[in-house]
């Protein structure tokens, strides 16, 4: 239950904090006012805003103007979120290049969408896990889930199991008979102990055993964060994970580089055409994993998730590479497996900055 309030905390400060990015271009301001005077700064209005300051003429007053105000940010991209949302995913490369053109109050800004798809992905993921498995390790055997401590009781029967079958071993080369069979059954529970063991590291975060002198990479701060990693490795992780969603905004000027790689000597394209490419890219793949989750909870086969996972990011980035530049199919290719790599590289430039954040 506190899962499910802070998962809904977290999509209604992500909606609030997206409206703060979003432009009001566009919408509808019903029962708005023409005339009169502003109430923030005095001048004449002449229409639904303030010609002076921007501000609306039609100001709420009552108590349910507040929920409004609320369930405004959570959804603050009303009407646009259902033109913006199907281009992303199968249009992307349209949309990128018509709100690059000037279409700004038709679709939801890049960044308002981008705030709101990583409060998104942490709302969701808090809640049902990731799309490739969530925060929890359940291990299951026999069709029964297994706790640290029964992990530790069928951990001490394989290992049982196993003496068993070194001692019939034995028996059988003592007599100069062929010990095929009871050698692959010991390779089987070889695989099943090693197996649980790790379960087991990873249920009670015992992940790494290194002893502190051993650590010495040649790089003090790296040192001590290895050191810090294996010490605590559950408060090392939720710090990793906090710290990534917080400065997730920092991949948009780290891809904006890598993206110029791809159109060194175009003239008519420039950095804000990258970022804005870069921004709607990185809404969709956030946006997808949501998806992917949520389809792990209501039962799609593991194997089509694993498929969408792995071929999706691919496919949507080739869509948006050849509708957003207009380039050719093969310019696209091989762009795509160029920014493929790329993301690798700003993903891991990315990692070792958080590393660096960390104390």
């Amino acid at each position: 239950m506190t899962g499910g309030f802070e998962a809904a905390a977290d999509l209604a400060t992500g909606g609030l904090v997206g409206r703060a990015f979003e432009p009001h271009a566009g919408e509808a301001m019903h029962g708005a006012h023409g005339s009169g005077l502003c109430l923030n700064c005095g001048t004449a209005l002449k229409g639904e805003f303030c010609h002076e300051c921007g501000q609306t003429g039609h100001i709420h007053r009552t108590l349910a103007s507040i929920g409004h105000d609320l369930l405004h940010g959570v959804w603050h991209f009303e009407g646009k979120i259902w033109t913006t949302l199907p281009m992303l995913f199968t249009r992307p490369g349209q949309l990128t290049r018509r709100y690059i053109a000037g279409e700004r109050a038709r679709f939801v800004s890049p960044l308002a969408l981008f705030l709101f798809s990583v409060f998104l992905m942490v709302a969701t993921f808090e809640t049902i896990g990731g799309p490739m498995g969530g925060d929890n390790v359940n291990v299951n055997r026999n069709g029964s889930k297994l706790t640290p401590p029964e992990l530790v009781k069928e951990l001490n029967e394989q290992k049982s199991v196993r003496a068993k079958l070194v001692a019939m071993r034995d028996v059988l080369r003592a007599k100069k008979a062929d010990t095929e069979k009871v050698d692959d059954k010991i390779k089987s529970v070889d695989k099943d102990i090693d197996g649980l063991q790790t379960a087991y590291d990873l249920t009670t975060g015992n992940v790494i055993n290194i002893k502190k002198s051993e650590i010495n990479t040649g790089i003090p701060s790296l040192d001590k964060r290895i050191a810090y990693a294996v010490k605590e490795p559950k408060l090392f992780l939720y710090k990793l994970q906090s710290s990534a969603y917080k400065y997730s905004w920092a991949l948009i000027p780290i891809s904006i580089p890598f993206i110029w790689l791809l159109f060194p000597f175009r003239r008519d394209v420039g950095p804000y055409d990258h970022a804005i490419f870069a921004i709607y890219s990185l809404s969709a793949m956030t946006m997808g994993a949501v998806l992917l989750s949520v389809g792990k909870v209501i039962g799609l086969p593991a194997g089509m998730i694993a498929t969408i996972f792995t071929f999706g990011p691919p496919l949507h980035m080739y869509k948006q590479l050849r509708g957003a530049y207009g380039i050719s199919r093969f310019g696209a290719v091989w762009r795509t497996f160029a920014l493929l790599f790329f993301s690798a590289a700003a993903g891991i430039i990315f990692f070792i900055a958080i590393l660096g954040i960390i104390a």
